[in-house]
């Protein structure tokens, strides 16, 4: 092969490299690692033959970077890998609802209109879907702010946004989802948390009387007049805040927290919720199962030794190297989880790294080998030259 003809090769192959690498790493990658994930079955033991599932997608903490701390290329990248990671499980899985256990924007306590409307904007184009999945978001501490920032003006600027109150109860096939409000939880009696509580509470009584009404010799209370109607389910409860724990020391998997971190003490009202919301939760409503998030990782946790919760982990890069989601199968009677897991941000540097280096070896292979084409050229001539 003459020099000049392996300039066009070498460039050939360094562009199909270089298109090679970027197009697995940007939009392949995540086939493969979601494609082993699949629904949980719901076994006749626990739901029933026959009974017909919701299948849900629970994910949380998003943090789409605002105007104010958000590197252009940090928005770039990890936005790019959550709507990737995201459009490609609605492809492949097919849910019927995702959930969004808060923290959704990253700047939300303290966005101006503009910056919001922008966020929004950016969310709408991420997390699109078709109107065969519902989709349901939670308001976290993020969006409108810890409670000691939080206004009326931010929560129902979230709340017109998504088109929903932050506290209310979602029922699919027969199943009871409560979406709860958790930031308003403080005790104190703030406006928000008295309006909360209140909404709460009448939910709880609600729940308790179709309850009641579901059996056959209970024939009604008198309380339960003018009441809403629910399934008479025990609710699969939804929120930001974990209910209290001590930490995360008994939390294992490979999604928990480092090692290092998972001994440090949680601060009530501000890692998880208060020991008394805790415990008023789990009385007004005894949930079948609690999903929640703010950690930004994973954690089983059983409460008072029947109410377990699972702490979802953030779905982002910005928060861990490898962000996952719940997927749920649940029925009136029951349900079964289980985890998938996104590609780790440190797989695709390593692609992209590996890709380098062999891009650079024959770049420099090719100048080596042209160079003693160029010297060979040179040695011939100069022997000519003398004869």
């Amino acid at each position: 092969m003459s020099r000049f003809g392996a300039k066009p090769v070498v460039a050939a192959l360094l562009i199909a490299g270089v298109v090679g690498a970027f197009f697995f790493c940007e939009y392949l990658i995540y086939f493969p690692a979601i494609f082993r994930c699949a629904w949980p079955e719901l076994g006749p033991a626990r739901g029933g033959e026959g009974t017909s599932a919701v299948r849900a997608m629970v994910l949380s903490d998003t943090h789409l970077l605002g105007a104010v701390g958000g590197h252009w290329f940090d928005k770039l990248r990890r936005e790019w890998q959550m709507e990737r990671a995201f459009q490609t499980a609605l492809w492949l899985l097919k849910p019927e609802m995702v959930f969004i256990l808060g923290d959704v924007f990253d700047e939300g306590k303290w966005s101006s209109q503009k910056h919001w409307e922008d966020d929004v904007r950016r969310f709408h184009r991420m997390f699109r879907h078709s109107s065969d999945t519902e989709l349901v978001v939670l308001v976290g501490n993020h969006d409108i702010g810890f409670h000691y920032e939080m206004d009326w003006f931010k929560l129902q600027r979230f709340e017109k946004v998504f088109n929903a109150s932050s506290t209310r109860i979602v029922t699919k096939k027969g199943v009871n989802f409560l979406l709860v409000n958790s930031v308003a939880l403080h005790g104190d009696g703030c406006p928000i948390c008295q309006s909360v509580e209140k909404e709460l509470i009448r939910l709880s009584a609600d729940l308790n009387c179709s309850l009641q009404n579901s059996q056959p010799d209970s024939g009604g209370t008198e309380n339960c007049e003018g009441s809403g109607s629910y399934p008479p389910t025990a609710p699969i409860m939804l929120q930001h805040y974990p209910l209290y724990r001590v930490s995360d020391a008994s939390c294992t998997g490979q999604d928990a927290a480092p090692p290092e971190e998972r001994h440090l003490l949680f601060r009530e009202k501000y890692d998880v919720l208060s020991k008394e919301a805790s415990q008023r939760l789990l009385r007004w409503f005894r949930p079948r199962l609690i999903l929640s998030g703010h950690t930004h990782s994973g954690c089983e946790f059983l409460h008072d030794n029947k109410y377990l919760e699972i702490s979802v982990p953030s779905f982002s890069w910005r928060n861990r190297n490898n962000p996952s989601f719940i997927l749920a199968s649940v029925s009136p009677g029951s349900y079964s989880l289980s985890k998938c897991f996104l590609p780790e941000e440190s797989t695709v540097i390593g692609v992209y790294c590996s890709a380098g280096a062999c891009l650079l070896l024959l770049l420099l292979a090719h100048c080596l080998w042209m160079k003693g084409l160029l010297q060979l050229s040179l040695c011939l001539l100069g022997k000519h030259k003398s004869l």
